[in-house]
């Protein structure tokens, strides 16, 4: 049971998107740099992405822990994330593509966060591709925020904690099918705890500033000939004569 994606009418691609300042210290460069570099990365695979089978792209670009790093760099980061609203949208609504910004929202300043409402109104009705992006966003808060609400519920489920997640502002709780980190680490860092419970997972060396629609379509391509059993045991030939 391998998992081609002809018969997958969704498929969810999550990509921590690491590496952005290594690429740039190791050519001399700002940490900023690096970042902006990476949006170029993001417009290359968003723009992949439809045409190899992906239905629903979820980038990882400003953990709730990322507070914590130097304030220029944090300032960057958040004029980075303006300039690719500004800058982007027009691309979004031509390719049929709906943009979702998932996190917290109350501690960025108002006029990104009105950036924020404008462009998610604006592209609400793609229909090709559904973008999220992670800002500030921490899946356990997500999760925890989530658990307080649902201890009030007389019958709990998990489709009903899926959907008390999307209103926590974890994303739509949608399964990760595929998970990507670029960089070189192999870790979650504390993106879509929930959604990836089943995902297969993708390490790559790549740094995010270097990643490419090639690099995709290989990750992809590798996801498609893996089976993927989610608890039952493997359908293959031998097993099912032996039944």
């Amino acid at each position: 049971m391998q998992s081609t994606l002809n018969d997958k009418p969704d498929f969810h691609v999550a990509i921590i998107m690491d590496g952005n300042g290594r690429w740039a210290v190791r050519r001399g460069l700002p940490r900023s740099a690096g970042h902006r570099a990476g949006i170029a990365a993001a417009r290359r695979v968003v723009e992949a992405a439809p045409d190899l089978g992906v239905t629903q792209l979820t980038l990882f670009a400003f953990s709730s822990d990322n507070w914590r790093r130097p304030a220029h760099e944090v300032r960057a980061l958040m004029t980075l994330l303006r300039h690719y609203l500004q800058t982007e949208l027009r691309q979004l609504l031509a390719s049929g593509t709906r943009l979702t910004v998932i996190g917290r929202r109350d501690r960025l300043r108002r006029d990104l966060r009105e950036e924020i409402a404008s462009a998610e109104a604006a592209s609400a009705g793609g229909e090709r591709l559904h973008l999220q992006i992670a800002f500030d966003y921490s899946s356990r808060a997500g999760i925890a925020n989530a658990a307080t609400v649902w201890l009030g519920d007389d019958s709990p489920s998990r489709d009903a904690f899926r959907r008390l997640l999307a209103r926590q502002g974890a994303g739509n709780g949608a399964d990760v099918d595929l998970l990507i980190r670029s960089g070189g680490e192999k870790r979650l860092s504390d993106f879509l705890l929930w959604e990836c419970a089943y995902a297969e997972l993708c390490f790559l060396e790549t740094l995010w500033p270097d990643f490419g629609a090639d690099d995709l379509h290989a990750a992809i391509a590798d996801f498609s000939s893996r089976e993927r059993r989610f608890g039952a045991l493997s359908r293959t030939p031998a097993l099912e004569a032996a039944e």
